[in-house]
């Protein structure tokens, strides 16, 4: 086995029963139930307006070469995510034709840690989610190295394979595997709750006791 250049095959996934929990959920309701520290950071941001919801499917590839992010698209399987660390290199990982190939095997989007191109491409996709650094027209090499299927480094965050990623405009959430039914149903608590905050503010109906009990709890003195 070759360290740094190999492939991990054996990717277990959560039950499609348990991502379809995250259907719908804000990212930052999910975030508030996952002690705010689990959010990627914000220079990895969305570049069209396809909500994203799968599993990860992890790449580490070598700063501007794309080598074994085109393999990851041939072994990701339908309702996958493909998580990419692209080492920093200005360099475009990817563009329309490889989003386009990953769409038709049913993958759900890319975020990637790195750069893409062919931005009007990704603008007129309505089926397929692509999250990056930014544009760059430099494409990549096709050299290698790189790993598939380990653990990865994305915006600040590590992703496991199979781990759930839930994507919005405020970005994306990565949710460990094993605690995610159990996050989602937490998270659905807190959304119909908020839900129903905004409903009785549309109706002039704003309670800010909490406000004043944490000032006084906290020992904030007034002064008229």
């Amino acid at each position: 086995m070759s360290v740094g250049f190999r492939i991990f095959q054996s990717i277990t996934r959560p039950a499609k029963e348990i991502v379809s929990l995250f259907q719908g959920l804000p990212v930052a309701n999910i975030a508030d139930n996952m002690g705010r520290l689990y959010c990627v950071e914000s220079e990895i941001r969305p570049f069209n307006k396809v909500p994203l919801l799968g599993t990860a499917f992890t790449v580490k590839v070598a700063g501007g070469d794309n080598l074994m992010f085109h393999k990851a698209i041939e072994l990701a399987q339908p309702g996958d995510v493909i998580v990419v660390n692209g080492f920093g290199a200005e360099r475009a990982l990817c563009g329309g034709l490889m989003m386009e190939t990953a769409r038709q095997k049913g993958i759900r989007g890319f975020v990637i840690d790195g750069y893409i191109r062919d931005n009007d491409d990704i603008l007129n996709m309505t089926d397929f989610s692509c999250y990056a650094r930014g544009l760059t027209g430099n494409g990549p090499y096709k050299n290698g190295p790189g790993e598939i299927g380990g653990p990865v480094a994305l915006g600040k965050q590590v992703v496991m394979p199979g781990d759930i990623i839930v994507g919005d405009a405020d970005g994306i959430i990565v949710v460990p595997k094993d605690d995610a039914e159990r996050i989602a149903l937490e998270s659905r608590k807190l959304h119909s709750l908020e839900q129903e905050k905004l409903a009785a503010y549309a109706n002039g109906n704003v309670n800010r006791e909490w406000l004043y009990d944490a000032l006084k709890s906290k020992g904030c003195e007034i002064i008229d």
